[in-house]
């Protein structure tokens, strides 16, 4: 019985560790190797002369975006890419705001307009029926791009395999001390770094929709019910045999979530679409058929959507039963050790509440936080496997 538990326990425990730190330090290493080995491939060019630079379609996909559409404008007309190869395409899918209206304002802009609101996907369909470029860049509406974002991610595609290029999410806190927007921030700086060097290895698992593109050459739609449209559509890219390159240097600024409520909405429904992924790519998992892909999709998706979080639940119990029974020091220390992390992230909830944040707290919290909302992204799923649409979360 008692080996039966610490085999258990550890097992959890390694899957933990692996999930979350195990897997950056293996990457870490193997890119050392790698680039002893074989160096720093060079990196590719873009055209002296801007007008031989590829047509680019840049798409945004909105519903109900007035409060946003003039500063949205101001930034894309901020953007470093010729206007003659831009076509700025405003897909709005079942809008019934003023959307239309303040949009039939901007010359340069290409309206596509759902009367029903069919979902992300749906609209993202819609807008690339009426497409020309070769290159189409997707964003958010509410996220705000640098001024080289286009002429980077350009410059990505001419990479080997690579049709699909993802930018880097920053997140940004209104005031200080926003715990949802402050935890959000320091789990997306973590995040590229991992996206950073799987691209490095061979391919980043998965794009963001807050800036990510796509050659049509290689595009495949995701299904009109995906709750990660743009993970799915990237991802179906991989499927085929291309890569997708990850850039810095393309980045997409928001705000983080008003709150920590707020927050919950994106995190269960981005856990209800990654299990819904895994089912749909889990051909991805076979390591015979796609050996780097299987390693890195399992690795730094499939398992923190899945049996990780469980894992973790398991470890306190587990670590109680064990102490119980006198299995040794060791198991003493590692549970003192748990519950001075959950007590950490309790304290860190408490002073946020109180409106004294703590930002070393906000850490043990924000990790908790993302992990209950894996379970609640089961039952999120159950509701909502049959449409793409969602409640969006309210930005601070």
């Amino acid at each position: 019985m008692i080996l039966a538990l610490k085999l258990t326990f550890w097992l959890s425990l390694a899957l933990v560790f692996y999930t979350y730190i195990g897997y950056g330090i293996l990457l870490y290493i193997i890119l050392k190797i790698k680039r002893l080995i074989w160096g720093t491939p060079l990196e590719p060019n873009l055209p002296l002369d801007d007008r031989l630079l590829p047509d680019v379609t840049l798409m945004i996909c909105a519903y109900n975006e007035q409060d946003i559409i003039a500063e949205k404008m101001d930034n894309i007309r901020q953007l470093d890419y010729p206007a003659e190869h831009l076509t700025v395409m405003w897909v709005t899918d079942g809008s019934n705001d003023q959307s239309n209206e303040l949009l039939s304002q901007y010359p340069e802009v290409k309206l596509v307009f759902s009367p029903e609101r069919r979902g992300k996907a749906a609209a993202m369909q819609h807008g690339l029926r009426e497409n020309k470029a070769g290159i189409v860049v997707f964003t958010d509406a509410n996220t705000m791009l640098n001024a080289a974002a286009i002429k980077e991610i350009v410059r990505q595609m001419k990479k080997m395999d690579v049709s699909c290029v993802s930018g880097e999410k920053r997140v940004a806190a209104r005031t200080k001390g926003e715990t949802a927007a402050e935890g959000e921030g320091l789990y997306w700086k973590y995040e590229s770094t991992l996206k950073r060097w799987d691209s490095e290895l061979y391919s980043a698992m998965g794009a963001a929709g807050e800036l990510f593109a796509v050659k049509m050459e290689h595009y495949v739609p995701a299904p009109s019910n995906a709750l990660l449209d743009d993970f799915m559509m990237s991802m179906l890219i991989v499927k085929n045999g291309h890569r997708i390159a990850y850039t810095s240097e393309a980045y997409a600024m928001e705000y983080g979530s008003a709150d920590l409520q707020e927050e919950s909405k994106r995190k269960r429904r981005i856990a209800a679409g990654g299990l819904q992924s895994i089912w749909w790519l889990r051909s991805l998992m076979n390591p015979f058929k796609h050996p780097k892909v299987a390693f890195q999709f399992v690795s730094h998706r499939v398992l923190r959507w899945s049996i990780t979080p469980i894992a973790l639940l398991l470890l306190i119990p587990l670590n109680i039963l064990l102490v119980w029974q006198g299995a040794g020091l060791v198991y003493d220390v590692i549970l003192f050790l748990q519950i001075a992390f959950y007590l950490m992230a309790a304290v860190g909830y408490i002073l946020s509440k109180m409106g004294r944040p703590s930002k070393l707290l906000n850490i043990p919290g924000y990790f908790i936080f993302m992990n209950v909302n894996v379970f609640r992204g089961m039952a999120y799923l159950r509701t909502h496997k049959t449409s793409g649409t969602w409640e969006k979360a309210r930005r601070g």
